[in-house]
């Protein structure tokens, strides 16, 4: 029981929340309202099942470099607190899982699930071979808005993908944002990123246009799907939260990363989140 403890506090489960809202907010616009005790409740186990799992694949992939890196040495592996075995039996429970509720919602979401699990593992070893691994992160999450409309309406609708690749630039300029702190380990370990490639200061640059990029989705999502003003308030907010996120990191001062990355981000997904369901509700 400690080691499955030492696993779930390796891979946060706290921060579900950054994929999560995007999840329920496009289950409430595919179904223009509340999509029912039973499909809300199986969209967050299978939200719950496939990121443990790819956070925990990821984990057991990286556990060297996590050994080396001075920021992530206390992580469960390095630090033995479990095992490489505890974390693949951990692995294929939650994939497990993963596919028998995707079973439950429907056979399209089914079909889709092996799909989604090969996405969601395969980012793990893209840091070995390009400099865009954020944006496979991004993919990744990007599931969750286009998973939960398959679950609603067992189809991939063009809002659902709008929607997913808002969240990758989201994801991809956040992550870029975070993987400066690793900026000299990357290099030396051969490791790839945005901040490795282009340095520091252009990186933090690259982020900036990825978020106005979200930002642009966002508000061609309120055309297509369509959603109105509440909705578009809440665009305006993500804007401005994207903006004080940027305005917290510097090039000679990254102290403030985990604020911009974890705290910033968490407010902008449930705020979005909020927006848009308010706006299905009473203006729907």
């Amino acid at each position: 029981m400690n080691s499955l403890a030492a696993i779930f506090e390796d891979i946060k489960i706290q921060h579900t929340l950054f994929a999560l809202p995007f999840a329920i907010m496009s289950a409430f616009i595919a179904a223009q309202g509340w999509p029912g005790w039973r499909l809300f409740g199986l969209i967050l186990i299978a939200m719950f099942f496939v990121r443990s799992a790819a956070m925990a694949f990821n984990r057991l992939v990286d556990w060297r470099y996590d050994a080396g890196n001075p920021r992530t040495q206390a992580r469960a592996l390095p630090a033995g607190k479990a095992t490489r075995a505890q974390y693949a039996i951990f692995v294929a429970a939650c994939s497990i899982g993963f596919l028998a509720t995707c079973w439950f919602i429907n056979m399209l979401a089914f079909y889709l699930s092996f799909f989604a699990l090969a996405i969601v593992f395969f980012y793990s070893f893209t840091k070995r071979f390009t400099a865009y691994s954020h944006f496979f992160l991004g993919l990744a999450l990007a599931l969750a808005p286009v998973g939960a409309w398959v679950a609603v309406r067992e189809e991939i609708s063009l809002v659902s993908l709008i929607i997913g690749a808002a969240v990758v630039f989201w994801l991809a300029g956040l992550d870029t944002i975070y993987s400066c702190q690793d900026y000299a380990y990357d290099t030396q370990q051969g490791l790839n990123s945005i901040p490795g490639k282009f340095g520091v200061a252009l990186a933090l640059r690259l982020s900036s246009i990825f978020h106005a990029v979200m930002v642009v989705l966002l508000t061609l999502a309120a055309w297509m799907a369509p959603l109105s003003w509440i909705y578009m308030t809440g665009v305006v907010f993500t804007g401005a939260m994207l903006w004080y996120e940027h305005s917290l990191v510097r090039p000679g001062d990254l102290s403030r990363v985990n604020v911009a990355f974890f705290n910033i981000n968490g407010v902008i997904s449930v705020g979005l989140m909020a927006f848009a369901i308010a706006d299905v509700i009473f203006l729907g």
